[in-house]
């Protein structure tokens, strides 16, 4: 006879549970600013202890970065799968800090909903991971398949530190299986299973005129100002549709096969779209509908700009220098060093007269990555969000990127699915971001049934 799947009360848990969500959350691990750098290790120390507790073997693994976590739990032996788990422990800046309604690193609910930086990407998604875990433990002494963990701390800053260790730690990563737990559903009662999210570059546009800023009187109509270099540099990136004019921007990449667009849903509601965020879909390439710009076409976006004076008041200067961030989402065949060395050769060509280009690259980048609605895994899970909502579950992909998910899909040999409960109105990367104390429940319940699911 079938033994019947653990199902863990949460409301007995709530309050200890809360309390560590809490303290985890109180961690600033910032991971792109150097001053956060000890509140990032005591992050990763506090994530050690606590997965010591619950009997995992955990290694810290350092390198030139922040450090990643590596831990096991291996006693279901040899006959079961083992399943890899990802997530990260840290956290994107607050800026701006005026525009949140509470205390970004002091965890407020309101609503039901739990208010603070990393509060679902990515320690809310984490959190409820270990907690599924310990509850399943602590109830029954064990877990039903072999788990191991990797929960780095760049994720939000290219991951260069995991994607270095990788080559080295096969041995110790290789998995059956590779679960990203850092995604989202479409909405709060239709659970979704990410087939595949893009690749990523990230770069830094640097226009330099000048040793120091100059009189904008005695000076204008003489020296050529960076800010008007850059803006054009950049305004040229794209023609009226919307489509990337960089040469050679497009010419690895590989269209949706037939298959590939069968399996996952593309209904989208655009005046939903609209109401929730305060903006019409209208970006990208205007001849193709917004799901497959977002989903399966790859962009080019200026994600910040400056240079000159911007402070209250005026000053009429022509700046030294100008500086532009700016990023390409990826898709299959699209390599991200050789785009990244095609802007760069783009830019520095392009420069005007007088003026200097400098564009450096942040991180390593990522791939992109798609994966079958036919594993073992994707049914596992599949049958896990339909336990856990009551409801169908769909087939999704997402525009945004986990770097690291390819090679570490690589790494480990494992075959990879994207899962998650975030929502996409949780303000991610942006003030107030939140997460509903209901999805740390429902997220307990769903890596539970994956985990049962998976056991031969």
């Amino acid at each position: 006879m079938k033994k019947e799947t653990f199902k863990p009360n949460f409301q007995t848990m709530r309050e200890a549970a809360l309390a560590d969500y809490f303290t985890f959350l109180r961690f600033p691990s910032i991971s792109s600013e150097e001053k956060y750098r000890p509140d990032v290790l005591k992050c990763a120390d506090w994530l050690v202890s606590y997965l010591k507790k619950m009997g995992f073997t955990v290694d810290l693994w350092k390198g030139d970065g922040h450090p990643v976590i590596f831990a096991s739990y291996e006693k279901a032996g040899p006959d079961q799968p083992t399943l890899l788990i990802y997530n990260h422990y840290d956290v994107q800046p607050v800026d701006p800090l005026e525009l949140w309604e509470t205390p970004p690193f002091e965890p407020t609910i309101k609503n039901g909903q739990v208010f603070a930086r990393g509060a679902q990407d990515n320690k809310g998604q984490c959190f409820y991971v270990l907690l599924a875990l310990k509850t399943l433990i602590d109830a029954q002494g064990t877990l039903p398949i072999n788990i191991k963990l990797c929960i780095e701390g760049e994720e939000e800053c290219g991951s260069t530190a995991l994607t270095h260790l990788l080559q080295q730690k096969t041995k110790e990563l290789k998995a059956d299986y590779l679960a990203i737990v850092d995604v989202g559903t479409p909405n709060p009662t239709t659970p979704a299973i990410n087939l595949g999210v893009r690749g990523i570059i990230t770069m830094d546009v640097i226009a330099t005129g000048t040793p120091h800023d100059l009189h904008s009187g005695l000076h204008g109509g003489l020296a050529y100002n960076p800010i008007h270099a850059l803006v054009s540099l950049l305004g040229n990136c794209r023609d009226p549709s919307g489509k990337i004019t960089i040469p050679g921007f497009y010419d690895n990449v590989r269209p949706i096969t037939a298959e590939e667009k069968r399996s996952v849903s593309w209904e989208f509601d655009a005046e939903n779209y609209a109401h929730m965020f305060g903006v019409n879909p209208t970006g990208g390439e205007t001849a193709y509908p917004p799901l497959e710009r977002n989903w399966i076409r790859p962009t080019l976006e200026i994600n910040g700009i400056a240079g000159g004076y911007s402070g209250n008041g005026f000053k009429t200067v022509i700046p030294a220098q100008a500086i532009a961030k700016v990023s390409c989402r990826l898709v299959p065949n699209q390599d991200p060093h050789q785009i990244f060395n095609l802007l760069k050769t783009h830019f520095e060509r392009s420069a005007p007269p007088g003026i200097q280009i400098k564009v450096v690259q942040h991180g390593e980048g990522g791939l992109p990555m798609r994966t079958s609605p036919d594993t073992p895994l994707v049914q596992a899970c599949k049958k896990a969000y339909e336990t856990v909502f009551q409801a169908p579950c769909k087939m999704i992909f997402d525009g945004a990127s986990i770097p690291v998910t390819s090679a570490l899909a690589k790494a480990a040999g494992a075959l990879p699915v994207l899962i998650g409960l975030g929502l996409p109105d949780d303000l991610i990367h942006a003030p107030n971001e939140h997460f509903g104390i209901d999805r740390i429940e429902k997220g307990v319940l769903l890596i539970t049934n994956v985990l049962h699911n998976l056991a031969k």
